[in-house]
């Protein structure tokens, strides 16, 4: 049986860091950070906070929105690239949060494809009967991994998290999911650091060569969603949403011309909240979904990519 999105939500920190006050700390400007990437703030999550309580409060948005309790989730797979702690999975932490038990819960490293990647594995074990009600999160706290003295990556970064609830359904609701990964682009974004006898080696920051992830990113994302139209034998002007991960304008402006497809249909929040990874478009469907544009029988393609390097596409008629 195919499967649905039955309800979405997201959760973002309450500190806000605004372009202007970043300015402050490091050498950069509102002007240089908005031209470049469309990003005017991201939110901060506060000391103590973790990356399942982020994605504990989205869950509940979620599980609402689709009438449920959360004694109903038998799946959770949380996309994150940084967990509460080196296990157990943030999944099964969330889940116990959740106050369930019983069912698998995962984590997915996909870095900024998480979410895509988690939701078509999700959509594979709903569809199959293995499970039958879904909860996908992507969340991330990017702030504890950043070096604040380095322009080239601490303006890009925010933390948030969204979730949806995936459900049987007699009509397709997922068309088509498809997913990539080259491990030979590895360096080009990664944090390069781990854990040896108790302390950290290597470098525990987000390192980033962003010309590189430019080039790579516009053309995955481009040809993942021209894959999952071949699939389903429909022309990119079928296409009435795209929602990519949400890293920079520039990439997500690039992306629809190679698609010829007008900007109108372009999904846009990065401008509130930054690239927060995994969590981005989750986030950014939730948004969408609540301010009326995504509406019954839309058809709508979600494309990210990540570090890995990870790419992948979730073609879906809402």
């Amino acid at each position: 049986m195919p499967s649905r999105i039955a309800g979405t939500g997201r959760y973002l920190p309450a500190t806000i860091l605004t372009n202007e006050e970043l300015a402050r700390r490091v050498e950069t400007s509102d002007e240089w950070i908005r031209t470049r990437t469309g990003i005017r703030q991201r939110h901060i999550a506060a000391p103590g906070e973790t990356t399942s309580d982020l994605a504990l409060h989205a869950s509940r948005e979620a599980i609402a929105a689709a009438g449920m309790t959360a004694a109903d989730i038998d799946l959770i797979i949380v996309a994150t690239a940084t967990p509460d702690m080196i296990f157990p999975a943030t999944a099964c932490i969330l889940q116990d949060k959740l106050g369930i038990h019983g069912g698998p819960a995962l984590d997915v490293g996909a870095v900024c494809s998480g979410f895509v990647y988690a939701l078509a594995l999700a959509d594979k074990m709903v569809s199959s009967g293995a499970s039958r009600n879904a909860l996908v999160v992507g969340a991330e706290i990017y702030s504890r991994i950043l070096d604040w003295s380095d322009r080239g990556t601490c303006v890009l970064f925010g933390d948030g998290a969204g979730a949806v609830v995936l459900v049987p359904s007699a009509a397709p609701g997922i068309l088509t999911s498809h997913l990539h990964a080259d491990g030979s682009h590895r360096n080009i974004l990664s944090v390069p650091g781990q854990i040896q006898e108790g302390r950290v080696t290597g470098t525990p920051f987000v390192h980033m060569d962003g010309s590189a992830v430019f080039k790579f990113a516009v053309k995955v994302m481009a040809d993942v969603a021209q894959e999952a139209l071949a699939a389903v034998d429909m022309q990119p002007s079928g296409i009435d949403w795209i929602i990519p991960h949400q890293a920079n304008i520039r990439i997500m402006d690039a992306t629809m011309k190679k698609l010829h497809l007008p900007h109108e249909r372009l999904i846009v929040t990065v401008d509130q909240h930054g690239n927060t990874s995994a969590a981005s478009i989750p986030m950014a469907l939730d948004i969408a979904v609540r301010d009326g544009r995504i509406k019954s029988g839309d058809h709508v393609m979600l494309i990210g990519v990540g570090g890995g390097f990870t790419w992948g596409s979730v073609f879906l008629r809402w």
